[in-house]
């Protein structure tokens, strides 16, 4: 059974085209310093918690308003009991779209196999080569590259994303992503927000990209996806 540790009632933005709430899971295998849900990172038993029927009395309550449910970490995928929840959330008739760092292809693997996703978000932290300083650990590649050819051959609906940060991301990097993930439905690089509690405190108050600076960057992606944008985090 899982225990949340919170409940946006809703987003409009999370889950392309619908109405959705999300759901906040704890625990995260990855230490990226510009995390700003840090609350999240680490699977403490201490804070909110909501239990699994508190969740379905909750969507029971907005029953006709929403047409689906964000899951989001933290990283779910390290849950063993996602596909047993997951499939009580189709149960009742809603929508599921996943956040995910791709870290776990085998757990992704199993939703896919189950039929539990309808949209798929993954964090591409940077390209290969600075995967382990944007994570903030040794990351296993082959796993990460694993969970995007399972994305991209699912036949599910998914957006890839990278948070740019100046003082872990450079143009090459963005190219290099490019590069790596040429061919790819949708792509979204997503402004880095300094002005909240990040994991690491060095770059609290750092500036991010200029807004025209992230227009660049998505210039120079344009050629390897069919769409790309920028948003705000």
């Amino acid at each position: 059974m899982i225990i949340f540790k919170g409940i946006q009632k809703t987003t409009l933005i999370d889950f392309p085209g619908k109405v959705a709430c999300t759901l906040f899971m704890s625990g995260c295998n990855f230490r990226c310093p510009f995390c700003y849900n840090k609350h999240l990172v680490f699977d403490e038993d201490t804070g909110v918690k909501i239990t699994e029927a508190e969740v379905f009395d909750f969507l029971k309550e907005r029953n006709g308003f929403l047409d689906g449910v964000c899951i989001t970490g933290g990283e779910p995928t390290l849950n063993k009991d996602l596909p047993a929840f997951l499939e009580k959330i189709k149960a009742a008739g809603l929508l599921i779209e996943l956040d995910t760092n791709g870290s776990v292809p085998k757990m992704l693997k199993i939703l896919l196999e189950k039929n539990l996703l309808d949209f798929i978000s993954m964090d591409i932290k940077s390209s290969k080569k600075g995967y382990k300083k944007a994570s903030g650990v040794k990351v296993d590649l082959k796993k990460i590259e694993e969970s995007i050819v399972l994305i991209r051959n699912s036949g599910v609906d998914y957006e890839f994303r990278t948070t740019l940060v100046p003082a872990l991301h450079s143009k090459q990097d963005i190219l290099e992503i490019g590069q790596w993930l040429k061919g790819s439905k949708s792509f979204f690089l997503q402004q880095f927000n300094s002005d909240i509690d990040l994991l690491d405190s060095k770059l609290q108050g750092t500036s991010p990209f200029s807004a025209e600076k992230m227009r660049d960057f998505a210039k120079t992606l344009k050629p390897f996806f069919d769409k790309v944008g920028v948003r705000s985090i």
